[in-house]
């Protein structure tokens, strides 16, 4: 989509900064080869913003986001499932408890059709309403959030922080600038503390934490995650998202004139300007936009939304709430600011008629693909078999003759068993004449595999050779047995069965 430039009043004269924003003094280069356009960037990198709070729908959505992702985040470590954590990601022993399954490292699969189907709901929502997820579920955003609400709650409001800031160092800046990193770095903690604890059982974490007995690997971790916390959201904030974030640069290509996205209604502001509420704007031949920067003052990045999209806009809704607010206060109509389409700006639609326009090819076809998916993403573990046996052959010796007239085939059976109830196997070979199977460190063809284990089983196969030409003999491996739940489970693998010259 192309950036939307709004005519700008022609008693309006061109600024560099916003009229909210204080003077920025820029140090020009002693070469004096640096243009004032990459100056004014830079010292834009540089510059802090100080976000205004605001109040309205979109805030009360972003409330609730943060809540509830919050909520699963520190919450599912600690639910139990069956006597164990209900979420535990067992990289040790190479096992993944969700709930009631259990995923082994052949079961990668699913992580890959996981991630296809988060690919392909990002292109959908992109695609229909621009940067949703930046705006209302982006761990960057989410905990940028929690952070300036403690900031806020500390230092004060927009104004209360810019004075602080400006002010020289004294006791009192001291004693409030400690007590709003240590609240930072307590909430940083915790969220490192329970990163580790997705990966290692979190209440047992808890006892070594205590002792200071974590291993290394945890302590780093652990630490790493506080740190890469505290950094972007207390320090970095929106220059992840203008600078670092990948999907801003993107996301360009995935949206078009029908995508709902954050759009200032140029149309109906400009020109824009100061006025008093007693006289008719409309006979002062002016818009509705008063002028008062609070669209820009509330942005997290710190952009103006009447310059038109941006790819540094996260979609938050922040400045729709603000100037809706503006506009209730001049007894105007709400929406000069909103979420509708560049076409709905241009050809003057109804919401109903940009709705319509959002069931375009592209939606429909990533709609139709991540459905798709999704079904067979679902049937395929719902009717997941627990029970996996994978054969190996023996390299070392395909086929020999033993006495009594038999040929010998050794193999290795890797017996997963990814129910959480033990399971009592009968091992069975079929496919050559007289062909026998055996444990070859038992003697017996009935083993036992514990609930969420694996057992890697060496079998032995022998075949009378009176009758067996030299060649490979198609056979398969039938494994069937009980749980102790009295659930049945039974597989069926093929493989070869080598009789030698």
């Amino acid at each position: 989509m192309q950036k939307e430039t709004p005519p700008q009043a022609a008693s309006q004269p061109p600024r560099d900064d916003p009229a909210w924003q204080p003077v920025r003094r820029i140090r020009k280069g002693s070469g004096g080869g640096t243009s004032p356009q990459v100056e004014k960037a830079l010292a834009e990198v540089r510059s802090k913003i100080y976000p205004r709070s605001v109040q309205g729908n979109f805030a009360r959505i972003r409330v609730l986001m943060v809540f509830l992702t919050q909520l699963i985040f520190y919450g599912l470590p600690w639910l139990e499932w069956g006597g164990r954590q209900a979420v535990l990601f067992d990289l040790g022993a190479r096992k993944f408890y969700l709930f009631g399954m259990v995923l082994w490292p052949q079961d990668v699969i699913y992580l890959t059709v996981l991630l296809v189907l988060s690919a392909f709901a990002l292109f959908l929502f992109t695609a229909m309403a621009g940067r949703l997820f930046c705006g209302y579920a982006c761990p960057q955003t989410v905990y940028t959030e929690l952070f300036m609400w403690i900031e806020a709650r500390v230092e004060g409001d927009r104004l209360a922080r810019i004075r602080l800031d400006e002010q020289p160092w004294n006791a009192r800046k001291l004693r409030i600038k400690a007590t709003k990193h240590f609240l930072w770095v307590v909430l940083a903690l915790w969220t490192g503390y329970t990163f580790i604890g997705y990966f290692a059982p979190i209440r047992e974490l808890g006892a070594h934490l205590m002792a200071f007995d974590l291993g290394p690997w945890q302590w780093f971790w652990m630490l790493f995650y506080a740190f890469a916390t505290w950094g972007n959201a207390g320090f970095m904030r929106e220059a992840v998202c203008k600078y670092m974030c990948p999907y801003a640069r993107f996301q360009s290509v995935m949206v078009d004139d029908d995508t709902f996205v954050v759009t200032y209604d140029h149309v109906r502001g400009e020109p824009r300007g100061g006025r008093s509420r007693k006289i008719d704007h409309k006979e002062a031949g002016m818009g509705d936009c008063v002028d008062c920067s609070l669209c820009v003052q509330v942005c997290p990045t710190g952009i103006d939304i009447r310059d038109g999209l941006q790819y540094m806009c996260i979609g938050c809704g922040a400045c729709v709430d603000a100037c809706d607010t503006v506009m209730d206060k001049m007894g105007y109509e709400r929406g000069l600011i909103r979420y509708t389409s560049g076409n709905a700006i241009t050809e003057r639609l109804t919401q109903s008629q940009v709705r319509r326009r959002m069931l375009r090819p592209r939606v429909l076809a990533y709609s139709a693909l991540l459905g798709a998916i999704a079904i067979a993403f679902v049937f395929s573990l719902a009717t997941r078999t627990t029970l996996r046996v994978d054969v190996i052959r023996d390299r070392g010796a395909l086929g020999r003759e033993v006495a009594g007239g038999l040929v010998e085939n050794v193999y290795r059976l890797q017996i997963i068993n990814s129910d959480e109830s033990p399971i009592e196997l009968d091992l069975k070979a079929v496919g050559v004449p007289g062909l026998v199977l055996q444990t070859a460190d038992q003697g017996v063809d009935r083993v036992r595999v514990e609930g969420s284990a694996n057992r890697l089983v060496p079998v032995v196969l022998r075949a009378p050779i009176d009758g067996l030409k030299p060649g490979l003999y198609d056979i398969r491996f039938e494994t069937t047995g009980q749980r102790d739940s009295g659930e049945t489970a039974s597989v069926i693998e093929q493989s070869s069965f080598y009789v030698p010259n």
